[in-house]
């Protein structure tokens, strides 16, 4: 997804962000790959931007509910725009696939979720729904 600067800017003051120039940066980088990244991709990506201040820069996003966390299938963290609920809290639960073979993950926002009910006393704060396996793609060049 492409957004222009003016956009990137209102989302961020929307979130009670000052807009910067490297956090416009991170925005419109995640914006664009359309899946979700991690620091060391930012790093790749972005050479002008060095990791802590990346980091930091996410860590802020998440504070501010702009970008939420999930776990990837490698042990890695990745960072996702959040664009589909309030700002006020994490209620963009999605599925995310994360493909074996590309390293890829994917959100599957039309993915039903089954319910999960917890002993009486627990406090979900959280959850991450992630499959693992091979993505249409790659199923498609293993089949060649």
């Amino acid at each position: 997804m492409m957004m222009e600067k003016e956009n990137i800017e209102d989302l961020l003051l929307e979130h009670n962000i000052r807009p910067t120039a490297n956090r416009v940066l991170i925005v419109r980088t995640l914006a664009m790959s359309g899946a979700p990244l991690s620091v060391k991709d930012f790093e790749k990506k972005l050479l002008t931007i060095d990791k802590s201040n990346i980091f930091r820069t996410l860590t802020l996003f998440k504070e501010h509910h702009l970008v939420h966390q999930i776990e990837e299938g490698n042990g890695m963290t990745a960072y996702e725009l959040c664009l589909r609920h309030s700002h006020d809290e994490d209620d963009d639960v999605h599925v995310h696939f994360y493909c074996e073979s590309c390293q890829h993950t994917f959100c599957l926002y039309n993915t039903p979720i089954p319910a999960i009910v917890v002993p009486n006393g627990f406090q979900v704060a959280g959850a991450n729904y992630l499959v693992k396996g091979i993505c249409p793609a790659c199923a498609k060049k293993t089949k060649k």
